[in-house]
């Protein structure tokens, strides 16, 4: 079989799915691993390997069976040491093993940003039992944030409003982190003003940005996103530049989705993911390459035209609301319907559901970013999952 790269998909989500896509359609041979069967992007991969990534000898043994020319990962949870002795062996990790390692853990990548680079951040200290998380909270001030120092969309993570709520927030940490790691950060709370993901894309030519996009979350998952978000040119600049010191100090190549409190003309770093981000659903229908095009050409050396433009426009999830196997869906021609914009539609097709999972997200083109979240939100409405 003829193709232009083979590529180790390590997480075979929705963002996995759409990477997929972009991928395939540059030529490339992808092979879909994740821990569940039938996985998004394993529906639409070449080939598929159904393990744990938390196990190094099946990443290790996935690898060496299939050889591939990058490993790209699309989770947070994955044995990063063995990655680090894979590209030590000369397996191509995306953007780097160092990067993964770093950003798959939220206290690595802060004490980078914070103590290293010297960006400006939320106060904050680390936690591993309840006692400690006392002491970081007594440091950090009331109202303040807990959440695992590994997860995935916001899981774990809570706003505690004073000490008798600490106990139930460390628990609640506790049972929703991922990998093996019982450890929190506790972190100030920022009164910001809106926050963006500011998608930063690393070339072998240099570093580029798409516009800002601004979200909204709830239970600290994303509920929807909306590019572009205005900021005033001073906000912008202070983002770009932290966010290409963080993303040149990580080094690769590929999709960055670095997030900030915006308060006024001060901009805070908050987090950082090396790979396409959920907030950048948005650019399927506002940019011309979305995030997963980017990704893709940025990890295959491929050139990418610059500036990176977006016509307004926004995203809105599509959730489940109980546990089940046994799924249909109905109303998309009512949502794709909608007046007041262009509505497209992307039903992930994950084989089961639990309360509040995203099943899919609509997405809208409108005259301007309030009007296309109207539009996405009512779509988003309209779209039901029936359950059998």
């Amino acid at each position: 079989m003829a193709f232009t790269a083979k590529i180790l998909l390590l997480g075979s989500g929705e963002l996995g799915r759409e990477f997929t896509i972009s991928a395939k359609r540059l030529g490339a041979y992808v092979v879909a691993c994740d821990a569940y069967d039938n996985a998004p992007a394993m529906q639409l991969a070449d080939a598929r390997e159904v393990f744990s990534m938390l196990d190094g000898a099946a990443l290790r043994a996935a690898v060496e069976k299939h050889r591939p020319d990058y490993i790209v990962p699309e989770i947070e949870a994955i044995r990063t040491e063995t990655l680090v002795e894979l590209e030590a062996e000369g397996f191509h990790v995306v953007p780097s093993a160092r990067a993964t390692q770093l950003t798959m853990n939220r206290d690595r990548i802060r004490d980078l940003a914070a103590e290293q680079l010297g960006l400006a951040t939320s106060r904050y200290r680390y936690a591993e039992s309840l006692e400690e998380v006392h002491a970081g909270a007594a440091h950090a001030g009331f109202p303040c944030v807990i959440k695992p120092v590994m997860s995935s969309s916001g899981k774990g993570q809570s706003k505690v409003e004073d000490a008798a709520e600490l106990e139930a927030a460390w628990d609640y940490a506790v049972a929703n982190m991922r990998g093996d790691r019982r450890r929190v950060i506790v972190e100030e709370f920022v009164d910001f003003d809106y926050e963006i993901t500011l998608l930063t894309v690393r070339t072998k030519d240099g570093v580029l940005f798409c516009p800002p996009i601004g979200h909204r979350q709830e239970r600290g998952d994303y509920m929807e996103s909306w590019q572009p978000i205005a900021m005033s040119d001073a906000a912008l600049a202070a983002a770009q530049d932290m966010a290409a010191k963080v993303v040149d100090d990580l080094g690769g190549q590929g999709i960055f989705g670095v997030e900030f409190f915006v308060r006024g003309e001060d901009v805070i770093f908050s987090e950082l993911s090396p790979r396409p981000h959920d907030t950048g659903m948005v650019t399927l229908v506002s940019q011309n390459l979305s995030e997963f095009d980017l990704h893709a050409r940025a990890i295959m050396g491929l050139p990418i035209p610059a500036p990176i433009r977006a016509r307004p426009s926004a995203s809105a999830v599509i959730l489940a609301d109980r546990d089940s196997d046994a799924l249909g869906y109905e109303g998309l021609a009512e949502a794709l319907g909608v007046p007041g914009g262009t509505v497209d539609l992307r039903i992930f097709a994950k084989p089961t559901s639990r309360p509040y999972r995203r099943m899919g997200v609509a997405l809208a083109s409108a005259g301007d970013t309030d009007a296309a979240r109207s539009v996405a939100a009512e779509a988003a409405g309209k779209v039901r999952i029936t359950y059998g």
